[in-house]
């Protein structure tokens, strides 16, 4: 069964269940709430990723709530002083209005209910805080039209107070062996994320536990050249934050370059990850790769088979050629 087929109306219901809990720390009612969505599925909290915001609205200066939405109140008070954005800045100019914006970081969460590398499950869940942004009108430079009230190029910024308690936002749940099958190739990404999930398979990763242990999937929507929606993909790593780069210099070979591989690997869990933050992350720099051939050559034998055969495969044809 794909849940990606999942019917709305369960969908809804497992929104409004999430919709309603508060965060909390360790998100343990929301771990509850994912242990129901498929039988035999256990997720678990993969990791977050913050430092974005939405628009919000209007308030006074005494907190009284004028609109959610700016973008909507400014168009309706646009209109009703007939397009004219000077009679509207003369009509809000010395009433203090603040704009907000909804801060936010996405909580993932991952369950994995097959043996390959992509037979997961992703559930994506937002977290939202609405604070204050900036006064609505800059008495000094007064916008002049309404990109200039909505998104201002040198905003008069205020202290982000929160003008309401953070709430949790159902965001998407991805079968994540359909969604990737849909990727588009556009820009030969997916010729690469094939790759990597067949040599995933191949590799030791493999046998130290299950792909979306390690790793989730950031998706992108856009619209190209030819105003096609194409859905893009980017590997992020669950262990990012504890990973440190490699200590590369030209110098650098044998057991001093062997004993960076296995710092690394502990670092990131499993073996081999060098080689999978190599043709993703970007953490381990090409020129590693091509020490370690330098090595090989050389008769050191510190890599496992399975290493060396990825290794002389990227040499022989990296993923961005």
């Amino acid at each position: 069964m794909s849940l990606y087929t999942i019917d709305e109306a369960t969908l809804l219901k497992l929104a409004a269940e999430i919709e309603a809990l508060p965060p909390r720390p360790h998100h343990s009612a929301l771990l509850e709430i994912t242990q129901r969505i498929r039988p035999g599925c256990t997720f678990s909290y993969a990791l977050n990723r913050g430092g974005w915001y939405r628009p919000g609205g209007v308030i006074a200066e005494d907190g009284e709530r004028l609109a959610s939405s700016l973008e909507v109140w400014a168009k309706a008070e646009l209109e009703s002083c007939g397009g004219e954005m000077e009679e509207l800045v003369e009509r809000y100019a010395d009433r203090g209005l603040l704009v907000t914006r909804h801060s936010g970081r996405t909580h993932y969460f991952v369950a994995a209910y097959g043996v390959a590398p992509t037979e997961f499950l992703q559930l994506e869940v937002e977290e939202l805080q609405e604070v204050l942004d900036r006064k609505l009108i800059d008495i000094e430079r007064p916008p002049h039209d309404w990109q200039e009230l909505t998104e201002p190029l040198l905003p008069e910024m205020i202290e982000a107070q929160p003008v309401g308690a953070p709430h949790y936002r159902f965001r998407r749940l991805l079968d994540m062996r359909q969604i990737l099958a849909r990727v588009a190739s556009n820009d030969g990404h997916t010729a690469g994320l094939t790759r990597l999930f067949s040599e995933w398979q191949m590799s030791s990763a493999a046998t130290r536990g299950h792909f979306s242990d390690h790793w989730i999937v950031a998706l992108r929507e856009h619209q190209d050249r030819y105003r096609n929606q194409v859905l893009s993909a980017t590997l992020v790593s669950r262990q990012l934050r504890q990973l440190k780069p490699f200590q590369w210099n030209k110098e650098l070979a044998g057991l001093e370059l062997a004993a960076q591989l296995q710092a690394f690997d502990r670092a990131a869990g499993y073996t081999s990850a060098w080689y999978f933050h190599l043709v993703s992350a970007k953490l381990t720099p090409p020129e590693i790769a091509f020490a370690l051939i330098r090595d090989l050559d050389a008769g050191f034998s510190y890599l496992p088979d399975t290493e060396v055969a990825l290794l002389r495969g990227w040499v022989a044809a990296p993923y961005s050629a």
